[in-house]
């Protein structure tokens, strides 16, 4: 049987953990090797109810992905205008689920296969069961939210190279899945209105709620706004390479709230918009994408915060 050598790819070398003294946001871990014993799914359910609620964001961590499988990638550059002369350097590639939807640069074809099975094993080993976890935390059946994450199904989700700095944010997509790496730098932002930093796990995955999760629960799992900043003195010297694995629901989920949740029907419910003029997964997503840049920002009623409609839908933006 013969075998396919693939090009040398240059090693990453990670930078040594910071010696500053920052102030770390205190995420919670949760541990995808206790999943299968309902006692202990209950628990994690739990964990991660309270982390969405808390933080927006947590670890995961018994995701058997080795550190050893992850690869230095192709990425290209590039910039866009956010406000007066200031631009967003961004530099990253994105790379459809289905990897054969377009043409990819020559120098990544080799890399193919190998970044198909990464995204195929975030999918059915990570998000499968946190979305289990988070549907459990709702009381709602199992498969609610799994049935609208088919692997096949027509939409974007992707995953992303990226040695990237940009505005604050929330994520626009489902969920999104990170590998932690060293370089300092991504921060969110707490309920008490202060940026903590996110601490370096080796070989955890660092997850996060989109705000399409905050229209399936009518507000309860909303998303945290995050930003990544400068490293710290002594790791500015280093390249911050970040691999993701963004999440989208099916193109044509309606982002209604899930009201047979009987947990939302006690805590309260407080859809994004009428249920009538819902828009799907997928106008949803062209128009966030297609306005990015793109919109003529408007302040709004908190310091800080502009202002767009999509969809009929406000969306802020924290600059």
């Amino acid at each position: 049987m013969s075998s396919v050598i693939l090009p040398l790819v240059p090693h990453y070398q990670a930078a040594p953990p910071t010696k500053a003294d920052l102030d770390y946001a205190d995420l919670p871990t949760i541990d995808l090797a206790k999943f299968e014993s309902e006692e202990n799914r209950a628990l994690l359910a739990t964990q991660v109810r309270d982390a969405l609620l808390t933080h927006g964001f947590f670890y995961v961590v018994g995701h058997g992905y080795r550190k050893s499988e992850a690869r230095s990638s192709y990425s290209p550059s590039y910039s866009d205008h956010i406000n007066n002369g200031v631009y967003n350097q961004l530099e990253h590639y994105n790379i459809n689920r289905d990897v054969t939807k377009r043409e990819h640069p020559e120098a990544l074809r080799p890399f193919l296969p190998e970044i198909k099975e990464f995204g195929k094993f975030n999918h059915f080993n990570v998000l499968h069961p946190i979305l289990r976890l988070i549907v459990l935390s709702l009381e709602l059946p199992k498969d609610a939210l799994v049935n609208i994450h088919n692997y096949d199904a027509i939409g974007e989700p992707y995953v992303i190279h990226a040695p990237l700095k940009t505005r604050p944010r929330p994520t626009m997509s489902g969920s999104k899945d990170t590998l932690s790496q060293p370089v300092a730098g991504l921060q969110i932002l707490s309920k008490d209105g202060r940026w903590r930093w996110v601490k370096h796990i080796d070989n955890a995955l660092v997850v996060n709620a989109g705000d399409a999760l905050d229209f399936l629960t009518g507000g309860y799992y909303k998303g945290t706004i995050h930003r990544v900043v400068q490293p710290p003195p002594d790791q500015q010297g280093y390249t911050r390479l970040g691999i993701f694995y963004f999440v989208i629901m099916d193109d044509g989920t309606n982002l209604i709230p899930m009201r047979e949740s009987p947990l939302l029907q006690r805590v309260g419910i407080t859809p994004r918009c009428e249920d009538s003029v819902a828009p799907t997964i997928e106008q949803w997503r062209k128009g966030r994408t297609s306005a990015y840049g793109q919109s003529d920002l408007k302040q709004g009623q908190e310091k800080g915060v502009e202002e767009e409609v999509i969809n009929g839908v406000v969306v802020k933006h924290w600059n």
